[in-house]
């Protein structure tokens, strides 16, 4: 009987006492405490690799982590009566980061900062990121076939009229992005977090990193990789931002709180302003227009689209006068 994974917990000796259901995962108190049960479609070589990061996280004291744990056969994926496979996680219960409150996105950007200073691992090249030229370079190239596909459409809905006559204002913002980029010395920075091994996060927002008392934990290790720890700072940073109209203000207080544990050099500055300078969530909205279903837009892309065609000017004064 399906049982979301539940009933593999007798396999590492436990007892759900109590369940309830949380983010993509069940949660079971147990009598060791809290554990997540998530389905497992991925790498186990990963998952080995991302267990070994959680735990040495844990043993610096940086921060909390949803570390994966080992069965009782000493393996870190089970498989349910109902031929799934699960993973098994250790769970401490706490709130979201609230984008509303200034202290607690302090808080973030230190408990990323102190997950920075101690992740990091012996570079394995098959988790590295693309580069950040070439991934731009190719985004570029995906507005520009998604602008023509648009332009040579004879009818065109709302959403496609408002798409195509931003595409030009959008595709010269991301161009710039990448000449800069080129320029720069990312290819420097990149070299040095190869040989410091250092670990990004993959996906450090509001909703991966949990408040309890005095604890910070950060969850959902699946998108890690090897990349320059700006990447977390950027993503993080572009999330709060666009919930605030891109506040100068706000800017800074994340970037001083992460610089108190982790000060950043010029050049790596410089690499987080470019990253933040590059028109991501114009072309994240064009490309799924592009892959999904053209029949049918929703109300909400649109709305979408408006709000980054809005939020454009307090996007590029932020770039200008933010002090990086």
């Amino acid at each position: 009987m399906y049982d979301n994974g539940v009933g593999v917990l007798s396999q590492y000796g436990l007892t759900a006492i109590t369940t309830c259901k949380g983010r993509g995962a069940m949660l079971c108190e147990t009598e060791t405490g809290w554990k997540s049960i998530q389905e497992f479609g991925g790498a186990r070589n990963k998952l080995e690799l991302q267990c070994q990061l959680q735990e040495q996280l844990m043993r610096s004291g940086a921060v909390q982590t949803d570390c994966p744990l080992w069965n009782e056969t000493g393996e870190l994926v089970s498989q349910g009566e109902d031929g799934l496979f699960y993973v098994v996680r250790e769970w401490h219960p706490g709130k979201e980061c609230d984008t509303r409150s200034i202290p607690e996105i302090r808080r973030a950007a230190s408990a990323m900062a102190r997950l920075h200073k101690a992740a990091c691992l012996p570079l394995q090249k098959e988790y590295e990121k693309e580069s950040l030229i070439s991934e731009c370079a190719r985004h570029n190239a995906e507005i520009r076939k998604i602008k023509k596909y648009i332009s040579k459409k004879q009818k065109k809905n709302t959403f496609e009229k408002l798409l195509l006559g931003s595409a030009d204002e959008f595709l010269e913002q991301g161009e710039a992005a990448v000449e800069e980029l080129k320029q720069s010395d990312y290819e420097q920075l990149r070299e040095q977090a190869r040989v410091r091994g250092n670990i990004c996060h993959g996906e450090f927002n509001q909703h991966n990193i949990l408040f309890s008392g005095g604890q910070d934990t950060v969850i959902h290790f699946d998108k890690w990789n090897f990349d320059l720890p700006e990447a977390d700072l950027y993503h993080f940073m572009r999330k709060i931002l666009e919930k605030h109209s891109w506040d100068l203000q706000i800017g800074s207080e994340i970037l001083s709180a992460y610089e108190k544990v982790q000060p950043l050099q010029a050049s790596e500055r410089q690499n987080l302003r470019l990253r933040l300078s590059y028109p991501w969530k114009y072309w994240k909205l064009a490309n799924h227009y592009y892959g999904g279903n053209k029949a049918w837009i929703s109300q909400k892309n649109i709305e979408k689209l408006e709000q980054i065609k809005s939020q454009k000017k307090n996007w590029l004064n932020f770039i200008k006068n933010m002090d990086f």
